[in-house]
């Protein structure tokens, strides 16, 4: 290989304060889903500013950074739109302005997901730094919309861009962990009828919201019994909403649904999941519509790309070469042994490899219990370390063959 480990860590420990800088700056810029303007211009300023070869932004909003012109093209993903701050009083910093020290960052976002891309974005400086491209093209996404729909930014990379990496990374916090695979979900409505009348005699009428107490249930005891698997667990199901329509507070409800947040684990479909809950006996007894939700909210560039709420369940098999670069990588670059685990919650690569195919494998500063919690931060060390991995995988994915 063209380099040695320590020449990478090196580097990436005398970055710190940039990508610390950078992580500050696009935590200050309030991103929520469909709101990512302003923090892909910064994104795309400092991609620039650090010598990237070719930064453009897509007709979704997407920033796509390229660094060198070999026939091989590599890609790492950061996801950088935000959750909402939720009750600012559960804050002990403002969640935009943040707050450092030496060892961590605070501030939305700092773990979920924009401390990957202050890694990625040092790794690709690293990468111009010390000559490592060979024959690859490294190609640094800063994609949108995946709080609100994850995965939609890369079918629309991959369907109408037409880029289709021989892998990609998911920038996603995994504690410096190695992981290959998740759970998938699905966002499930069921909606049942009634007829309303006068509250004052219920029996003239039939109450939707009655109708669907059963039904719950029957939801609650079908969570119990789902399947599991070896690596990724056991899928499960949680009703998230209910809602009701009723002519007033003096009249029986005559239409009653509710939202299903569905994980789906190794072999289950759309269609078994669907199946498993119009099978209900309640479901059945009183004809509920058992449907899937769609997603069709417009970027901030105004593109609308609709989809289903389906995002597959995927797994990396441990031995792919994707998988193995990643571990070559982490023992060369820290001298031992890495953990090679999965993520709980979902990521983009539910379309990248759950629909696509295209091998997905993670590593991430940051760790998963700061997502969307109230004082997330991120630890500066793990900054730096995710810096040097991502640096070395290019040249280390050419040697694996």
């Amino acid at each position: 290989m063209s380099f040695d480990f320590r020449t990478i860590l090196q580097k990436a420990e005398g970055y710190k304060p940039q990508i610390s800088k950078f992580l500050r700056d696009m935590i200050a810029i309030p991103s929520e889903s469909c709101n990512e303007e302003k923090v892909i211009r910064r994104i795309k300023e400092e991609m620039e500013a650090v010598g990237f070869d070719r930064v453009d932004i897509d007709p979704m909003g997407n920033v796509l950074g390229y660094i060198g012109n070999g026939s091989r093209l590599v890609a790492m993903d950061a996801h950088i739109d935000t959750v909402g701050v939720g009750n600012p009083d559960n804050w002990n910093y403002d969640p935009y302005k943040g707050f450092e020290d030496d060892e961590i960052i605070i501030g939305r976002g700092a773990t979920d997901q924009e401390g990957g891309m202050a890694s990625m974005v040092y790794a690709g400086k690293i990468i111009k730094d010390l000559n490592l491209q060979n024959d690859t093209t490294l190609l640094v996404t800063g994609t949108v919309q995946e709080e609100d729909c994850d995965g939609l930014c890369w079918q629309y990379i991959i369907e109408e861009s037409g880029i289709k990496p021989e892998f990609v990374v998911s920038t996603e916090p995994t504690s410096c962990r190695i992981h290959r695979g998740q759970r998938g979900r699905m966002e499930i409505r069921v909606d049942v009828q009634g007829i309303s009348c006068h509250g004052s005699a219920p029996e003239r009428g039939e109450n939707a919201i009655f109708k669907m107490a059963p039904i719950l249930l029957e939801l609650q005891e079908l969570h119990k019994n789902l399947i599991t698997d070896d690596f990724l667990g056991k899928g499960s199901l949680t009703v998230s909403e209910i809602f009701y329509t009723s002519p007033s507070r003096c009249a029986v409800a005559d239409g009653c649904s509710i939202s299903i947040d569905r994980r789906l684990t190794q072999g289950e479909s759309w269609e078994y999941a669907l199946d498993q809950i119009r099978d209900l006996p309640s479901v059945k007894q009183f004809k509920g519509a058992v449907s899937m939700y769609d997603y069709d909210r417009p970027s901030y560039t105004d593109l609308v790309y609709p989809t289903q709420a389906y995002f597959p369940a995927w797994v990396l098999e441990e031995a792919h070469p994707a998988c193995q670069t990643l571990v070559e990588c982490y023992r060369g670059l820290f001298n031992e042994e890495p953990v090679v685990d999965k993520w709980t919650f979902s990521t983009n690569g539910v379309s990248i490899m759950g629909r696509y195919g295209i091998p997905c494998i993670g590593f991430g500063p940051g760790h998963e219990d700061q997502a969307h919690a109230p004082n997330e931060k991120t630890w500066k060390s793990e900054l730096v370390k995710a810096a040097a991995l991502y640096a070395a995988i290019p040249s280390m994915y050419l040697k694996q063959g």
